[in-house]
């Protein structure tokens, strides 16, 4: 039985980890305007390419895939010797996760936790994350509309983890995620029903 201490300290460095804003951070290192203050106001990766720098999105979308993987990987790597099941993983993936979506460092109004969510998948399952990260950049490269792809991907992902695990505790994971990352896309959705939705690369407004 792990240590409710060891626990709580491997969840919070977690959400720490997760609430970490790259998109502010690299934008301010190319000396760029912050990222909430222009275009859909979201501190991701996407918004950053429409301040016209892919340096600073590329960055970006590496560093919150990084910091997903990263907390996954660590938790399977070290938890095992505290006593962690399969479900504390899934613990610890949710932390991070939902650091970036509520980032205590932005007073909890993140991104919306696509690159995080491929980071998190990638780490339980390469395997899911490759092909759950196919889908999104198939459909983003053909339809060119971020919230599109990650809509897809973010439905697809419970139904490939499923024939991949069967059920369990990471499915259930994996489906709480699919789910945030639905809820967070509904305004593109609907702006995609309207087609009103703007495209990868779209220049922010004057």
């Amino acid at each position: 039985m792990p240590d409710f201490v060891i626990v709580l300290l491997a969840v919070l460095a977690a959400y720490l980890l997760g609430s970490v804003p790259f998109a502010v951070v690299c934008s301010r290192f190319f000396g760029l305007a912050d990222p909430r203050s222009y275009g859909s106001k979201n501190p991701g990766a996407t918004n950053v390419l429409r301040s016209g720098n892919k340096a600073a999105a590329a960055l970006t979308l590496l560093g919150d895939m990084a910091k997903g993987w990263l907390a996954v990987f660590l938790a399977q790597k070290f938890g095992p010797k505290f006593g962690f099941s399969e479900g504390l993983v899934g613990l610890v993936a949710l932390a991070v996760f939902f650091g970036h979506l509520f980032p205590v460092f932005l007073r909890f109004k993140g991104g919306k936790g696509v690159a995080t969510a491929a980071g998190v998948l990638l780490a339980l399952d390469s395997l899911l994350g490759l092909v759950t990260l196919g889908i999104w950049l198939g459909i983003a490269f053909v339809l060119r509309y971020s919230s599109l792809a990650a809509l897809v991907a973010a439905a697809a992902a419970p139904v490939i983890a499923f024939f991949l695990w069967g059920s369990g505790a990471l499915l259930a994971v994996v489906g709480i995620i699919a789910i945030s990352l639905i809820v967070k896309h509904w305004a593109n959705l609907q702006r995609l029903m309207a087609g009103t939705e703007p495209k990868i690369g779209a220049k922010k407004k004057a």
